[in-house]
């Protein structure tokens, strides 16, 4: 099985996932490191491995966001930006973590939003509830990326992190492709905090 350092990437399951972008296959995979077990799921439209780098976005996991529309983040505008642009270019590949919260759970971030809603910013926010401002590694993407056969990316992301981690792996990142959304009037200081406090390449 491939495997990423002490990471190993199993795939557990593949279909179909014809969607509103366009069709797609759906694979799960399970990455299993010494005391701990991770799983996320790449959606892929078209071959994703070849020599030309592949359109990927590394997606956290944003119930509030993705599933209800909620208008405090902007996860589910680059989630959207990330399927549209990976189906106008017919291949690419959306890795999907089940890293809520950058990381600190579900609960833990509707937390970290009652602090913010008392005047916390989203770093803030964290570090009252004793976690770092971003728990997130990159190991478990890297490792489905090389499962996938994939050798060179355009990374959509604003995260230097991201692509400081897929390289760090041997994966080659050829371009970074910008994935802001506009702003929708709620979210203004939640992207503030993520460009100046947090490093994230934004044009506000």
């Amino acid at each position: 099985m491939p495997a990423s350092a002490a990471l190993t990437v199993r795939k557990a399951a593949e279909a179909s996932l014809p969607t509103s972008y366009g069709p797609f296959r759906i694979h799960g995979f399970e990455g299993e490191a010494p005391g701990r077990r991770e799983e996320a799921v790449a959606v892929v439209m078209g071959d994703p491995s070849g020599p030309e780098p592949v359109l990927v976005r590394i997606h956290s996991q944003c119930l509030t966001g993705d599933v209800f529309h909620s208008l405090r983040c902007d996860c589910r505008a680059q989630l959207e930006l990330s399927l549209e642009a990976i189906a106008a270019a017919g291949r690419g590949i959306v890795i999907y973590e089940k890293k809520e919260g950058r990381g600190i759970g579900l609960l833990n971030k509707l937390r970290a939003y009652e602090l913010q809603d008392s005047g916390a910013d989203t770093v803030e926010a964290n570090e009252q509830l004793g976690f770092e401002s971003d728990l997130r590694e990159y190991e478990l993407p890297a490792a489905i990326l090389k499962f996938l056969g994939v050798t060179s990316v355009r990374l959509l992301t604003n995260n230097p992190e991201k692509i400081a981690a897929l390289e760090a792996s041997g994966i080659e990142v050829a371009e970074r492709v910008p994935c802001q959304a506009a702003g929708n009037g709620e979210n203004a200081h939640y992207l503030r905090t993520k460009k100046d406090r947090m490093g994230h390449l934004l044009e506000l």
